[in-house]
């Protein structure tokens, strides 16, 4: 067992974290009820709740089976895209560290705008899969360029490399589609939970579900990293190791988010920030589930305002979170890792 300081990982007041993941789920609670009275109908939340429990209710499917699953994606994804910035910030030294950096979100873009652009013909259930690949794809290939070194700028670096390359090449695909097929392809690119079901949910749900549980077993060690490669190795942590499960974690929870839902900008960066100013604590450990109910707050909380901003016309969800992260960062500032 690797063994944290309290002086170094506890080194700001708490709240108690029942405290705040209870308010958490309040929040989710009321944003869930609002997102299955939202859009056309607008339903009140009693009839709501009785077209949900009731298999014969006129707005079963439109609750059940339209509006209940894009809620549950939204707070699995978003909760994936939290934890995989807490692990990428704390693995990296990097408080502005995202899954952007790993190419993961641009991979997954080449492989839809190959698909749609050239008309491929792929059943609308294989997609999100075809995605995924091209996601871990990318991520690999960051992993693997990384090198021996394995240093945290050679990560960001590499990763900004790939990212780079794959936006290019989505810059070439785009340009070969036609007026029809670009507009879908914006709405992916910008990040959208629109037209998803719950297919797209069981596509996500088990790569989140498998994130979750590796970052809670190597939490302690990515928690070990944020005091350093020296101090790490002292306590007894293999910081190579630890480093590459960690960043490789966080790019399989980017590349499921990325594979249903396009990359969804902000909420990686901005979750596990706002994670420890509400628990006051710098610990990977205790931000850990503030962190993943924090991040499918945001994006549940984004895709409503997606829905409402300009209705009747709905707006990707990414343009949303960008609209509401840019200022927040900025509120934030985070100048480095919270002690």
């Amino acid at each position: 067992m690797i063994i944290i300081p309290n002086s170094i990982a506890t080194a700001v007041p708490r709240s108690s974290p029942a405290v705040v993941l209870t308010a958490l789920g309040l929040a989710a609670a009321g944003c869930l009820l609002a997102a299955l009275c939202v859009g056309h109908p607008v339903l009140a939340p009693g009839t709501a709740v009785a077209a949900l429990l009731d298999p014969d209710h006129p707005q079963r499917v439109t609750v059940g089976e339209v509006r209940l699953p894009r809620a549950v994606l939204g707070a699995v994804a978003g909760g994936g895209l939290g934890l995989s910035g807490l692990l990428l910030q704390d693995a990296l030294r990097n408080p502005i560290a995202g899954p952007e950096l790993l190419g993961v979100s641009s991979g997954a873009a080449v492989v839809v705008a190959t698909i749609v652009v050239l008309g491929l013909g792929v059943p609308l259930a294989l997609q999100p899969w075809l995605a995924l690949a091209g996601a871990l794809v990318a991520g690999a290939g960051v992993l693997l360029a990384m090198g021996r070194t394995r240093a945290p700028d050679h990560v960001v670096l590499v990763g900004a490399a790939v990212s780079a390359a794959c936006g290019g090449l989505v810059v070439a695909v785009v340009g070969l589609g036609t007026q029809g097929n670009v507009v879908v392809l914006f709405r992916y690119l910008m990040g959208s939970l629109a037209a998803r079901g719950w297919s797209h949910v069981a596509t996500v749900a088990p790569l989140v579900a498998a994130g979750i549980l590796v970052a809670w077993l190597i939490r302690r060690r990515v928690e070990a990293l944020t005091l350093g490669d020296e101090v790490a190795a002292g306590l007894g942590v293999a910081v190579a190791r630890t480093r590459v499960l960690a960043v490789g974690t966080a790019a399989l929870l980017a590349a499921a988010v990325a594979s249903a839902c396009g990359p969804v900008a902000w909420v990686a960066l901005l979750a596990p920030h706002l994670a420890r100013r509400l628990t006051g604590s710098a610990s990977t450990r205790r931000a850990l589930a503030p962190t993943l109910a924090v991040g499918g707050l945001l994006l549940m909380a984004a895709d409503l305002g997606a829905r409402r901003l300009l209705y009747p016309v709905e707006v990707p969800v990414g343009i949303v979170t960008t609209l509401v992260g840019v200022p927040a960062l900025l509120l934030l500032r985070p100048t480095g890792r919270p002690r």
